[in-house]
């Protein structure tokens, strides 16, 4: 095939280059998390340097000044030092009063070590109100809420063990299952008062006892294990909670996930069968405000193959490998996706072991995956912007300006009609669909040309362009509409014998902005392995007469790398 060079008009690069710094977090959010966590000092401190990095967001530890008191440990029954509490507002109000990036900021409470048995009223309450606190702190210091860590690091207390509880011989789990609920209630309680729209993040919720929750008999079936208690803490939330508190679960089961598949299925598990560990009054509420997220654990990716702790990278290079499962996990997720790492460091930390490298050292390329993955569009514009005007173009005629392509362009299928589309381009649509393509000689994004369709009930433009397996490619088109109906772009792909191949990993681009105006839609997409040829299928839906119409125009393909 012969590759073009497309010299891109000044006044589409130009275009390019100012939608690349555009100040909008994306509806998927990578957060960040790990052993170089900031506390509120360090991130007024180090906040510039922190929003380099290819994240949305991050976990905050609720320390004070100096690590001197760890206010993140809430169940504890202890006095807090009210002056160190508000010292640490003071450095988040600093922080984000510095900070140039539209971050998002959880506030680090953990559940373990604790020294309240579920029984004891005076140390409930000190554990109520540390909640208190922790949730002022976060809406005073402009954070989007809490994240929760309900894991047990240390003994002997493990919080949500009933057989770890100190009067486990007075209660049985059923007593202190039901009260575990009470507590979780006086916790939201505190919690919504505080902050009535924060968002409440755990590493995991449900999700940790999911292999229960299917069983006819859930609850008994959790007895004895070590979250046994944690879903009557849950529900307990939920018995109380406004409607304007999001809960997230972050699936931290999903560290070595490596499939699309393994992603899916835990979604389908934490908002399907999870909800039937709350009780049925509550599971409404369980559906309507409960999110899926994934835990992407870093580490793996850089382990020996002996590790228990090893992501294998299936034939790909392992930074690629990563960027694929986050891809995954983002597209899944219904929000958030949050990334740990213990060995190295995004940025300066006092933690010894984890300051010892950072993280694009011990794993080139680890900050581009990671932007690729977590914001798309932004990450194609930058390319674009980054490599200049003169960019090889993979697709033919995609400024829709030649008359001749000669045999540039890959054969058409037999169902695609490359005589009702421009030059180097093919249409298709629905059998029950009777819209008219074209090649609009007049109009286009900057000079005239462009893919033209009206009346189109679902239908598409498109072209087949050889690629290679494993290699990122930028996928960009600008579009305009006027009257009814949808656009979006569709990537798809096909084998080397021109066979449409795994449907299940077809990427979809869409277009946010004013119908009327020429948008630019933009992705970033790695060929899977086994596929051959990339086809953009520039869509066409739900256009109820000729006079609904899209035009396409300024298609570039690039290889990334």
């Amino acid at each position: 095939m012969k590759i073009t060079r497309m010299l891109i008009p000044a006044l589409l690069f130009a275009a390019m280059a100012c939608g690349a710094f555009a100040q909008e977090l994306p509806r998927k959010k990578l957060i960040q998390t790990g052993w170089d966590q900031v506390n509120p000092e360090r991130l007024a401190r180090q906040v510039a340097e922190v929003e380099q990095q290819p994240f949305n967001g991050q976990v905050v530890r609720f320390n004070s000044r100096g690590d001197a008191s760890q206010f993140r440990l809430v169940f504890q029954n202890a006095d807090w030092n009210m002056a160190e509490v508000e010292e640490v507002i003071e450095d988040l109000k600093a922080a984000q009063a510095a900070s140039t990036q539209p971050w998002e900021r959880f506030l680090l409470v953990n559940a373990n070590p604790g020294n309240v048995d579920w029984f004891d009223d005076e140390g409930w309450a000190s554990v109520v109100e540390h909640w208190r606190i922790a949730a002022r702190v976060a809406r005073e210091g402009g954070m989007k809420g809490i994240l929760f860590d309900p894991e047990p690091y240390n003994e002997p207390l493990r919080q949500f063990s009933w057989l770890a509880q100190p009067q486990r011989e007075q209660h049985t789990f059923l007593e202190y299952h039901a009260k575990a609920r009470e507590r979780g209630a006086e916790v939201m309680n505190a919690v919504a008062a505080e902050f009535p729209d924060m968002t409440l993040f755990c590493y995991f919720m449900n999700s940790v006892n999911a292999m229960a929750a299917g069983r006819p008999d859930p609850i008994g079936v959790l007895a004895g294990g070590n979250y046994d208690l944690f879903p009557a803490f849950i529900d307990g939330w939920l018995d109380v909670t406004p409607p304007t508190v999001t809960f997230v679960d972050g699936c931290e089961s999903a560290y070595l996930f490596n499939s699309r598949i393994e992603y899916l299925d835990a979604y389908n598990r934490i908002k399907g069968d999870c909800q039937y560990l709350v009780s049925p009054e509550n599971r409404a509420k369980y559906r309507a405000q409960v999110q899926a997220s994934f835990g992407i654990y870093l580490d793996p990716y850089i382990n020996p193959p002996d590790s228990r702790w090893y992501v294998d990278p299936m034939g790909m290079e392992r930074v690629k490998r990563l960027g694929q499962n986050v891809s995954f996990a983002l597209d899944i997720a219904d929000e958030y996706v949050w990334v740990y790492g213990e060995q190295a460091s995004w940025w300066e930390t006092p933690h010894a072991r984890a300051n010892a490298q950072r993280w694009w050292d011990a794993l080139p390329g680890i900050a581009e995956e990671l932007r690729a993955a977590a914001d798309p569009v932004a990450h194609a514009q930058q390319l674009l912007a980054s490599m200049g005007p003169d960019v090889v173009n993979l697709a033919v005629n995609g400024d829709f300006q030649s008359a001749a392509v000669g045999e540039a362009a890959a054969p058409p299928e037999a169902d695609w009609d490359p005589n009702a589309a421009p030059p180097g381009w093919s249409f298709w649509q629905q059998a029950y669909s009777t819209g008219t393509p074209g090649w609009d000689r007049e109009v286009g994004h900057g000079e005239p040309g462009s893919a033209r369709m009206a009346g189109v009930l679902e239908g598409c433009v498109l072209q087949k362009i050889p690629v290679t397996a494993g290699q990122r490619y930028c996928v960009v088109a600008w579009r305009k509409m006027q009257g009814a109906g949808s656009s979006s772009i569709r990537v798809r792909w096909q084998d080397p014998e021109a066979k449409w191949y795994q449907p299940s990993l077809d990427v979809m681009i869409d277009a946010t902005g004013p119908r009327d105006e020429w948008v630019q839609m933009a992705g970033v997409v790695t060929v899977p392995a086994g596929a051959g040829f990339l086809v953009p299928l520039l869509n066409a839906n739900g256009q109820l007469s000729a006079d609904d119409v899209i035009w396409y125009d300024d298609v570039v393909v690039f290889a990334v790398d």
